[in-house]
């Protein structure tokens, strides 16, 4: 393998029923960086049917060139396929670098092309980076329990590649109008061939926690002991009306369950607002929610890792000042609408009797 004749960046681009999903346009944000370090274009890859009309979305997040393969036989995902589709644009097109969201469908896709084309894999990367002298991509993630950030290289073999969660990249902002080369490819298979039908899709419409989408997040950790704990920070979550978290702890313990796990074995967010009661923030724990746009957090431990990333820390009793904080919080939210019927009375249109 001859490594100089691999130049890129690419981005796999999942859509569902011809909706793109987020997490490929966030990675677009990554891959500009990238490219941009390296001197090369920044592609995207979209599989599927009828599905030509979104390369417009994804050159207006960022990306110079699309490869497009749209057929029916990749309406639906599926390893054999998509395998088949992908493997053939790297055989051909030789990117140096290629990322996939950490989605169910990205990580197998990621997985089986690593296997088809002989390269490298990172799994649940966290920070990206690329060492330009040496054209090769630093991909780090927690290892050994957490305990340490692991960088791993792909020296010998391209493309590089990695699948890295949603939320963890902020996507850039919309270039309206923003144009670049659309490449059209073609999958030289049969319906009939293939090994794998799709028989039908079941689709779970069971109410689950969504985390991903929350503005403001309350999250309980290992100091608020049990479910007497997690109870008193539902009801801060509750006044706020934001969705409630928990680290792996809380979870293992059982006091709730895995759809509140926020981390590297949870769900990374990107809340407006993070407030992390009892949480010690071990690294698996802060990889989930460290890009959030603001970190509270409440621990009786001054060295506790949680304080490095928070951008207000108390360092106090959870259980002494969570009830203290829903108590202002409860009060504070009656104000707009006393102050609104004051506003009313002043102006003579509210009714009485």
């Amino acid at each position: 393998m001859n490594l100089d004749d691999y130049r890129g960046v690419w981005v796999f681009i999942e859509q569902k029923e011809g909706v793109l999903l987020e997490v490929g346009l966030e990675l677009l944000a990554a891959g500009r960086d990238l490219a941009d370090k390296l001197e090369v274009e920044l592609c995207g890859v979209l599989l599927g049917d009828q599905v030509k009309s979104l390369t417009k979305t994804i050159f207006e997040a960022g990306a110079d060139k699309v490869y497009v393969i749209d057929d029916p036989v990749l309406q639906l995902y599926r390893t054999e396929t998509y395998m088949m589709a992908v493997g053939d644009l790297v055989r051909k097109y030789k990117p140096e670098i290629f990322l996939y969201g950490a989605t169910s469908n990205g990580k197998d896709l990621a997985s089986a092309v690593a296997t088809e084309v002989l390269c490298g894999l990172t799994a649940d990367t966290t920070l990206m980076d690329v060492n330009v002298d040496k054209r090769l991509f630093e991909a780090s993630r927690p290892a050994f329990g957490g305990n340490i950030m692991a960088t791993i290289l792909c020296k010998k073999h391209r493309p590089q590649m990695a699948t890295i969660r949603p939320k963890v990249i902020k996507r850039l902002p919309v270039e309206p109008g923003r144009s670049g080369e659309v490449v059209e490819e073609f999958i030289d298979v049969r319906e009939e061939d293939l090994k794998t039908k799709v028989v039908r899709i079941v689709k779970d419409t069971k109410k689950s926690v969504n985390l991903e989408e929350a503005s403001v997040i309350v999250s309980a950790g290992k100091g608020i002991k049990d479910e007497k704990g997690f109870a008193m920070v539902k009801e801060l979550a509750e006044t706020l009306n934001a969705s409630l978290g928990a680290s792996r702890d809380v979870v293992e313990a059982g006091i709730c369950s895995h759809d509140h796990q926020v981390g590297q074995t949870g769900i990374t967010v990107t809340p407006k607002v993070y407030i992390a009661i009892g949480i010690s923030g071990a690294i698996q724990h802060l990889v989930g929610m460290q890009n959030s746009d603001l970190i509270i957090a409440i621990n009786t431990d001054p060295d506790a890792p949680i304080f490095q990333a928070a951008h207000y820390g108390i360092i106090a009793d959870a259980f002494e000042v969570t009830p203290l904080l829903t108590s202002a919080f409860q009060e504070a939210l009656k104000e707009p609408s006393k102050s609104s019927l004051a506003k009313q009375d002043e102006e003579g249109v509210t009714s009485h009797g």
